[in-house]
């Protein structure tokens, strides 16, 4: 007979009900379930009546007797658990406080944004602009937005806010101060006429090369013509993009220029008589080659007409004052138009929130006197990162590297391939082919979007960083861009800062439009490129060189180090990661003066362009 303290015995109050209980239930078990009896309360009964009466009532028993002592439990650690909920609830609340702020805001801005940008800067694939995001490195962009929201409080780093070196300061503009020519003294040869290929860039080098020749050959320049591009599409000329009097009036004293050919001249140019194709020159063509073969020709006919004219003529060997006037061509003579000007202006002036020029940089650039420096206590300038994105369809169909998109991004770029670059495709089948992957081993790829976030991310620019993007349409649409506009939704564009009216004269030309993204790179805080071969890039960062006073940095990541890093994405954590970029960012940063043989308009920092103080 079981004890009442038992935990299978049950008060006596409550025997009576549990038999009765168990006989309502005795007739609903099954034959085998009645072999189970048990003594039960104290009597015997049948194995039948035992069996369910003692797993009714121990049953019942347990379930009364663990929720009493539940029960007891709980009263006396109400208080406990009570504090627990609160202090867990608050974490939670203070949690999502702090998620909100770093992740809703940018969220919000970022579509925001990718909606600004949809039709401006983003390339639309047939419809398919809003497929889904292509990610190559997801694992290290979430690693990238930790990081983020982590340093959003710390204080700025004054990394990459100058150049490496405090010797680049001593570096002076001077191409101005060269003397006038002797050869104007003498009569001239005759005319050269030019014809220049490419966009915006390539024309603005075969300029200052043309200026170059001009006074090589002691001749007289016939101011340049741009020839009309299928790709470019932008039927300006010089006076459309740069002001053609102070071109004239600044280097009089160097060479003589005229707005046209003489009219006794122009039936020569018309049967051409004197007509020197691009392809008659070799590329970087040396002094000798111009003596040899345009000299010629020029005092035979009394004008020459190079067509098609580009990177024809090299940087070294070349006389002293030759090449200075290049300096002097490309970094004084060169301004763009005022309408151009204007509205460079207005970009800088809208990104910085800031009325006046606050740099001989925005004074070069924009022919506006610089004010005078704001004291503290005063409202400052904003401050902002310029990024051109070199990630065109046709820059990327050219690479013959893939970006993650699998075989309708293959078929895509082969059909564009075949439209547009018929020779490349011909070249390719009588070489010896390299596999995609060796090609970003070798830094031949240009870099995505999600890769410039990733250098971005690393080199530790905040979320909160303005970045002006410069480019034109974007390959893969908004899907591409995600990455960038996720972790830094603070992205303007020529066309988000101005207006539809403001844009209008620039409609439909490409090069006037890439003007003012010429400006918008020139005068940023931090200039980054993602294609060291792109001409825009390298014509901004000579630009920088020369009027920054080594307080104007350009970010040039090594893409071939890059791909080695970018390698290691599924393992490298993200403190190795910022340290690999850093390194390779800022060994690219290091004082540079120009190398024999190396564009001028690029690195400027020589004895011939710059003066050392």
């Amino acid at each position: 007979m079981g004890k009442q303290d038992s935990p299978r015995s049950p008060r006596p109050g409550t025997i009576d009900k549990e038999e009765k209980f168990g006989r309502r239930s005795l007739d609903s078990l099954s034959g085998n379930d009645l072999l189970l009896g048990r003594r039960v309360y104290g009597s015997e009964v049948s194995k039948a009546q035992g069996s369910k009466h003692d797993q009714s009532c121990g049953s019942s028993n347990k379930f009364s007797y663990s929720w009493k002592k539940q029960h007891s439990w709980l009263r006396r650690n109400f208080k406990s658990i009570l504090l627990m909920i609160s202090v867990t609830g608050f974490i939670f609340c203070i949690d999502s406080i702090m998620v909100s702020i770093f992740h809703s805001d940018s969220s919000v801005a970022a579509v925001q944004n990718i909606s600004r940008l949809s039709n401006v800067t983003l390339h639309k694939n047939d419809g398919t602009q809003d497929a889904s995001p292509v990610q190559m490195y997801s694992r290290l962009l979430n690693l990238a937005s930790d990081s983020l929201a982590k340093n959003e409080f710390k204080p700025d780093s004054p990394s990459f806010r100058e150049e490496r070196s405090s010797k680049s300061s001593q570096w002076k503009p001077c191409a101005d101060n060269s003397k006038a020519a002797v050869a104007l003294e003498r009569s001239s040869n005759g005319y050269i006429m030019v014809s220049a290929n490419g966009g915006l860039n390539q024309q603005r080098v075969a300029i200052c090369n043309a200026v170059a020749v001009a006074a090589l050959l002691n001749a007289t320049l016939v101011l340049p013509r741009f020839l009309y591009s299928n790709v470019w599409k932008d039927p300006s000329q010089f006076g459309d993009i740069y002001h053609e009097d102070h071109f004239i009036e600044y280097l009089k004293d160097d060479v003589n220029i005229v707005k046209d050919l003489p009219q006794h001249l122009k039936s020569t140019d018309n049967k051409n008589l004197s007509l020197v194709t691009d392809t008659e020159l070799v590329k970087e063509a040396k002094p000798v080659d111009y003596i040899e073969h345009v000299l010629p020709l020029l005092k035979k006919y009394g004008m020459v007409h190079l067509f098609g004219y580009g990177n024809r003529l090299g940087f070294d060997p070349l006389p002293f004052d030759v090449q200075r006037l290049r300096c002097k061509c490309n970094f004084h003579a060169l301004k763009f138009a005022p309408k151009i000007q204007e509205a460079g202006s207005l970009l800088v002036k809208r990104i910085r929130r800031f009325k006046i020029s606050h740099s001989r940089l925005e004074e070069a650039l924009l022919n506006e006197p610089m004010g005078k420096n704001t004291v503290k206590g005063e409202e400052q300038p904003l401050k902002y990162l310029a990024l051109h994105l070199r990630f065109e369809e046709d820059m990327v169909a050219y690479s013959l590297c893939e970006f993650g998109g699998g075989e309708t991004e293959r078929k895509e770029l082969q059909a564009y391939r075949e439209e547009h670059f018929p020779l490349l495709l011909e070249r390719l089948k009588k070489s010896k082919s390299v596999s995609p992957e060796e090609l970003r081993k070798t830094g031949k790829c240009p870099l995505t979007p999600e890769e410039a976030t990733l250098v971005l991310a690393g080199l530790g620019f905040k979320r909160g960083t303005y970045i002006y993007l410069a480019g034109s349409q974007i390959y893969g649409g908004s899907s591409r861009m995600l990455p960038l506009t996720r972790l830094y939704p603070n992205i303007v564009t020529k066309e988000t800062l101005l207006t539809p009216q403001e844009l209008a004269p620039f409609k439909n030309f490409s090069s006037q439009l890439a003007a003012l993204d010429f400006i918008a790179c020139a005068a940023s805080d931090v200039f980054a490129m993602t294609d060291s071969g792109s001409q825009l890039s390298s014509l901004v960062s000579g630009f920088r060189t020369y009027y920054g006073n080594g307080q104007a940095p350009t970010l040039r990541p090594n893409k071939k180090r890059l791909a080695a890093i970018l390698s290691d994405s599924e393992t490298i954590k993200w403190k190795i990661f910022e340290e690999r970029v850093r390194k390779m960012v800022e060994e690219g940063q290091k004082l540079r003066f120009r190398p024999y043989g190396r564009s001028i308009y690029r690195q400027p920092r020589c004895p011939e362009c710059m003066c050392k103080f």
